[in-house]
């Protein structure tokens, strides 16, 4: 199972609907990118992460939660 179906798997249950999925990868093409959103993740991020980038994302996060 690669990342792309565990996205989809985690959408389809009713806690995934709402949950911030953010794939942090190796691979930053267009194409990869394109691949992530179908499979339903929010944020697509290519390594490495910047510092910022990381702390707007988990700010979001934290936001969502609250």
């Amino acid at each position: 199972m690669n990342g792309y179906e565990v996205a989809r798997r985690i959408r389809e249950t009713e806690h995934g609907k709402n949950m911030l999925l953010v794939a942090v990868t190796g691979w930053g093409q267009e194409e990869d990118k394109r691949l992530a959103e179908a499979a339903g993740f929010d944020e697509h991020r290519a390594k490495p992460v910047e510092f910022g980038t990381l702390q707007s994302l988990l700010a979001r996060c934290a936001e969502w939660r609250a």
